[in-house]
């Protein structure tokens, strides 16, 4: 099969879906492609839970990204415990049912007439100079071919940029964790431990149990009696039986802690048991070199671009060690932004990274890859390769791509 399409975007994660969607509402033949036989990325089959890195800190900051954040928001809004905001005492959370989130994307795309590829490998690359001309995927059902003036990678791990001999970054040194999360029912929340008290006790007795992970968080949407907890370290290398071996650790890992939750807080997880098993989680692997690479201190100083386009204020969140993480906050008044060059390779005239493989250090990828700048990522890769038509994303008037963009990079309400 050979697909034609004016805008392709490989990844159906949350950036992806962003930009698929928004493509499709300027008016663009989409494509949209992922690995996965379902939409959604790690926001759905991950099972996260939540929306961070949206609004602003404090205990109701403002909203800092609009677009599908405010159709989700409002959709999922109408469902009887599908949503559940956690204010304060610095960050808002949203916490949100997995399950109501995957509906939405895929009504969502189906009504937008957004053309679908489920379950396609990327296997091969067609670059004609500074543009990438052609897209070729192995499915089990056949091949497929897609061919499109403009390309957006929100695959994760820079898929289509290091296929295609883009350069790009790879960890080097200290590891970057990822998560297995789990679904626990039946729990009592009456008798919820706090996350401080669930800490301090891995930290106890978790070598008792063979926990790696010295610290956990619980996601609990109120009146369910459903948890979702995130209490493993697994590590997410390139090398694919690598990868597998440690999928099936993470699996491991998280029994374990289910183990150390009954045993230790009886009367809420006593009864409990899994429901679900997400996807492993996947924090940073392999990310583009971009015309600008985002550092720390332009983080920490709230540095803003000529070319920004998405924001947020999310402390810097390492997973590097096993026996916790970073979590350095920032102030109610601050604010730090993606810039286009970040997400754009210099060689490249038709492409844009989206997501967790944009171009950054450690620290500052950690505090940008969350959902909220995630979705006004995907947002900015669809209207700046809208802009760019046949041309170049770095030749497009950046006043009329900020006007476009003003709800998530300006907007004060």
């Amino acid at each position: 099969r050979v697909v034609e399409a004016d805008i392709c975007v490989v990844g159906a994660g949350i950036s992806g879906i962003s930009a698929a969607v928004e493509a499709a509402r300027l008016g663009r033949r989409v494509v949209l492609v992922d690995g996965l036989p379902a939409l959604g990325g790690q926001a759905v089959n991950s099972i996260i839970g939540t929306f961070c890195g949206l609004f602003a800190n404090g205990t109701h900051g403002r909203q800092f990204t609009r677009g599908i954040a405010d159709d989700i928001l409002q959709a999922l809004g109408r469902q009887k415990d599908a949503l559940h905001f956690r204010h304060g005492p610095l960050t808002t959370v949203v916490y949100y049912d997995e399950v109501a989130l995957g509906r939405w994307v895929e009504e969502t795309v189906r009504e937008l007439g957004i053309t679908v590829l489920l379950g396609a490998v990327l296997r091969e690359v067609a670059v004609d100079g500074r543009r990438v001309e052609e897209i070729g995927f192995a499915t089990r059902y056949g091949d497929v071919r897609v061919r499109s003036t403009g390309f957006v990678d929100a695959s994760g791990d820079a898929a289509l940029t290091w296929q295609a001999g883009f350069p790009c970054r790879e960890a080097e040194g200290t590891k970057v964790f990822g998560t297995q999360m789990v679904i626990l029912e039946n729990i009592d929340e009456a008798h919820q431990p706090t996350r401080q008290e669930i800490s301090a006790r891995m930290q106890e007795k978790g070598e008792d149990y063979g926990l790696l992970r010295r610290e956990g968080l619980a996601f609990v949407i109120p009146g369910r009696g459903v948890a979702a907890m995130n209490m493993t370290h697994v590590e997410t290398p390139l090398d694919p039986l690598e990868a597998s071996a440690k999928a099936l650790e993470g699996k491991q890992q998280a029994d374990r802690a289910v183990a150390f939750l009954k045993a230790e807080f009886p009367d809420c997880f006593g009864r409990a048991r899994v429901r679900a098993f997400g996807f492993p989680g996947i924090r940073q692997t392999r990310w583009i070199v971009g015309r600008h690479h985002l550092t720390v201190d332009e983080v920490r100083s709230g540095t803003r671009f000529p070319d920004a386009v998405a924001r947020t204020a999310w402390p810097i969140e390492l997973h590097d060690h096993g026996s916790g993480h970073l979590w350095d906050t920032f102030d109610e008044n601050h604010v730090h932004y993606v810039p286009l060059g970040s997400m754009t390779p210099p060689d490249a005239d038709n492409l844009v990274a989206a997501g967790r493989c944009i171009d950054a250090d450690k620290a500052a990828l950690s505090s940008v890859r969350v959902m909220g700048p995630c979705i006004a990522m995907g947002a900015a890769a669809a209207h700046a390769l809208d802009l760019a038509g046949t041309g170049s994303v770095h030749q497009i008037d950046l006043a009329v791509l900020r006007e476009r963009l003003y709800d998530n990079v300006d907007r004060d309400d």
